[in-house]
């Protein structure tokens, strides 16, 4: 059990009766841990228990991939239209710092004399403390896209309004402001950059994210272009972090993309497929289907269709068992209708599509970022540069397997690079990482081609003579897509002084309310 957990739990029983105060030294000693834990094994288990809760069926499943409209649920759409389940966002919000705990202690376990020696024998210092700086850089930055205002914890800057993770000093920890937490997470990105021995190993054993200290460091800068482009304009330091970044050296080829690879078993398999063994609650979205058809949008028929949906004949059985035939005919393909009323969505279930076989499989490797990704941000920082939006489109299907011949002729009817087209793009590429998607539609009002709440829809199939539905939203005043999430119950209820700050400093606990980014 986490200490933080402990420590609240301790919390709330001392408000009951006093007499429990004097257990805390008792409570907080696991009798089961150990002062000389294996850092490549703690590393291991953060980068699972993270890729599990944001990519599994209920965080990315019932709230980021529906809301970006990648998929559509075939039976809880009250979901889908916006009215999402307080448990799961109280549940990104903890795992969340639960996380950051773990990358915190290995960092600790690296800078402090008494452990340092020891942990060395697992990689070196410096890179095991730039491996933890920097995903804690993307906890933080998951959060903070989510939420605006959090507690936040940095490695390198003692700012008094840091105060999450210290636990012992601050169980009820301040919420940072956005400016101060994007700020400081450029900056512990460059930092970490800069503090990774390129020639060596990050773990000497077991990791299975980065291998060296390069792939590491393409990360790190990679991330910080990520950051720096969302917050250019509203960041001081921005535009310096993004030249900063590409001079420093990003990803330059698939090869370089970090993700996660699950095992090839039904003991550790990915989330998504995991979920699929047992229900059928997901389809990709028609939304998504007609722009990926060529029926919406500026683009031709995209042959990635084909990689990341099941044609509509494809049974749950023959996706689990990877025998499920890919179609190539675009009449095999038209997602299931977005942000249906609940009472529609069984008549619709004969012409939907699941997620493809090269998703819905064991082994399938849930992505923190990719390569195609850093070329539509160069494209971006080069003013909508066609040869990084080319390069970006060719990587991503390269990626998920498309053939040759499909690409060049994909790639040749491109239309000019533009806002519009490169961003349209860079959504498409980003199919299956919901949160980042969700954030550049935030920041950029891209794809443009989006079911928004009012708009009229086609059906697949007609309801009592009707071939359209209009899309009704289940939250009062939400007009577009949710532009963050709630801070979670826990939150308030426990921590009510700064969460109440937090709230008025935001411009209020909304579902529309917009970050400090969302110029859009």
């Amino acid at each position: 059990m986490k200490k933080i957990i402990l420590i609240i739990s301790a919390l709330t029983v001392s408000m009951i009766s006093q007499s429990c105060s004097d257990k805390f030294d008792e409570i907080d000693i696991n009798p089961n841990s150990t002062d000389k834990p294996l850092t490549y094994g703690i590393f291991n288990s953060a980068n699972k228990e993270l890729m599990d809760n944001t990519r599994d069926e209920w965080t990315s499943g019932r709230i980021a991939l529906p809301w970006i409209q990648y998929s559509a649920q075939t039976g809880y759409t009250e979901e889908d239209r916006y009215r999402f389940r307080a448990a799961n966002n109280d549940s990104f919000w903890s795992f969340s710092y639960r996380v950051a705990q773990d990358y915190k202690r290995i960092a600790d376990l690296n800078t402090d004399p008494v452990t340092a020696a020891q942990m060395s024998v697992y990689g070196p210092n410096k890179n095991q403390i730039a491996a933890a700086r920097v995903m804690l850089s993307y906890v933080f930055l998951n959060l903070v896209d989510t939420y605006g205002d959090i507690p936040y914890y940095s490695y390198g800057n003692k700012d008094a309004d840091f105060q999450a993770l210290d636990i012992d000093k601050y169980v009820q920890p301040k919420f940072a402001s956005q400016q101060k937490i994007y700020a400081d997470i450029l900056k512990e990105l460059k930092e970490s950059a800069q503090m990774i021995d390129v020639n060596s190993k990050v773990f000497t054993q077991g990791d299975l994210l980065f291998g060296s200290g390069l792939k590491l460091k393409k990360f790190a800068n990679s991330l910080r272009l990520r950051v720096a482009t969302r917050v250019k304009g509203v960041v001081p330091t921005a535009e310096e972090h993004i030249t900063d970044a590409i001079a420093s050296g990003v990803m330059t080829s698939n090869t370089d993309n970090v993700g996660l690879t699950y095992e090839n078993n039904l003991v550790n398999p990915s989330p998504m497929f995991d979920n699929f063994r047992t229900r059928t609650d997901f389809s990709v979205s028609k939304t998504f289907v007609q722009l990926l058809k060529g029926e919406k949008g500026n683009f031709s028929l995209d042959p990635r269709l084909f990689k990341y949906a099941s044609p509509m004949n494809a049974t749950q059985t023959q996706i689990l068992n990877g025998t499920s035939i890919e179609s190539n005919n675009p009449a095999d393909f038209k997602g299931m209708p977005y942000g249906l009323p609940s009472t529609m969505t069984a008549s619709q279930l004969d012409e939907i599509n699941f997620f493809s076989k090269n998703v819905l499989k064991p082994n399938y490797t849930e992505i923190f970022m990719e390569y195609s990704e850093v070329e539509f941000l160069l494209s971006e920082a080069n003013g909508w540069a066609q040869d990084h939006y080319e390069k970006g489109v060719k990587a991503s299907m390269e990626r998920w397997g498309v053939e040759a011949s499909k690409i060049n002729a994909f790639v040749s009817s491109l239309p000019v690079a533009s806002k519009e087209n490169v961003l349209t793009q860079k959504y498409v590429a980003l199919y299956m990482q919901p949160f980042e998607a969700w954030a550049e539609y935030r920041r950029t009002g891209y794809p443009n081609t989006l079911l928004l709440p009012g708009q009229t829809a086609e059906l697949n199939i007609p309801v009592d003579g009707e071939t359209t539905y209009t899309f009704v939203s289940l939250i009062a005043g939400l007009t577009d897509i949710p532009t963050r999430l709630l801070y979670p119950t826990a939150s308030q209820n426990l921590n009510t002084i700064n969460y109440q700050a937090a709230s008025q400093s935001i411009g209020g606990d909304k579902m529309n309310t917009k970050l400090i980014w969302d110029k859009n």
